[in-house]
């Protein structure tokens, strides 16, 4: 495993040819506690060599896998549902970075693991960049931590209903029922706003730091850094609070602190600075499977050339 600036236990690797199995989902099923253990260590456990490659091969390790799968319902990131609860990883241009975040924690319910398998990895880069959250509340500067940990964040969403920038609640809620949306708006503690059915506007207040729920750790658990405008080039973000000076709750999306006040733009750059010091990349194999947990680590990828396919599915 390749790390940058990364703990050295982080993450944990498991070889096919350190077991007894050719099948890792009996794997996971006669060896689930000490899988357990090993996640909640280190956050990140990688499989190496099983030939987890396709999409039945990922939904038959996540049924193996004590939890309940779940389909990615209110998620701001663009993918495509391939079968049951496996989706493509985040369909973002080749070209730009993924910032690292825990997925969903703008959502009052967020999967506990993640699982990535590697199809087809890129011919460069491509990376899938892992952090240690722990690490990140850990380094940040006791003004940062205690601003985000007493205040929390409130997340803007406009939701556009088929054309326009960002994704369309159609997508985000995989439904064209509007009062489907609404009830689970309700059901989730979202604030939502209909203008007519083109747009949609969806607003959620959660905490920036929170407990994991086993473990009893502090994690910094949010997406502030990447719902604000500035996690764009130094152009776009300028162009986007020139156009929208007057309303910032008009944005595509938006984050401030949980009681309205804006988040100082040098408490962004410390936690981008800090993330980044505290991330790990690995080069992705055909057949890799990795499984993330989801409060403890964030994640994110870099930039690729050529061909790349890596499947996701999440488990609560």
């Amino acid at each position: 495993m390749n790390t940058m600036n990364a703990t050295a236990n982080f993450a944990y690797v498991w070889r096919k040819e350190d077991t007894n199995t050719h099948s890792l989902p009996e794997f996971f099923k006669e060896n689930y506690p000490e899988i357990k253990a090993k996640l909640l260590k280190h956050g990140a456990v990688l499989f190496k060599s099983f030939g987890i490659d396709d999409m039945d091969k990922l939904e038959a390790c996540v049924n193996a896998f004590p939890g309940d799968p779940l389909d990615y319902v209110d998620g701001n990131s663009p993918r495509t549902k391939l079968q049951g609860k496996v989706y493509t990883s985040t369909e973002h241009p080749a070209e730009a970075y993924i910032s690292l975040h825990n997925e969903l924690s703008y959502a009052s319910r967020w999967p506990k693991v993640i699982f990535f398998c590697c199809v087809t990895p890129a011919l460069e880069g491509g990376n899938t960049s892992i952090a240690d959250s722990r690490r990140i509340l850990k380094d940040l500067s006791p003004e940062v931590a205690n601003s985000f940990r007493e205040k929390g964040v409130q997340y803007i969403r406009n939701l556009h209903g088929g054309v326009g920038p960002g994704p369309s609640w159609q997508d985000t809620f995989e439904t064209e029922d509007m009062k489907e949306v609404e009830n689970h708006c309700r059901a989730n503690d979202i604030q939502f706003e209909w203008n007519g059915r083109d747009n949609l506007r969806l607003i959620q207040h959660r905490k920036a730091v929170i407990q994991h729920p086993e473990t009893k750790e502090e994690v910094w658990f949010n997406q502030a850094d990447q719902f604000h405008p500035s996690t764009n080039s130094e152009d776009i973000f300028e162009a986007l609070m020139e156009l929208y000076s007057d309303n910032l709750f008009a944005l595509p999306q938006y984050a401030c602190f949980s009681d309205g006040s804006e988040i100082p733009l040098s408490m962004l750059e410390e936690v981008r600075a800090v993330a980044n010091k505290n991330t790990a990349l690995f080069t992705w194999e055909k057949g890799d499977i990795m499984l993330v947990d989801n409060v403890l680590t964030a994640h994110g990828r870099t930039p690729f050339k050529g061909p790349r396919k890596i499947l996701v599915s999440m488990s609560a």
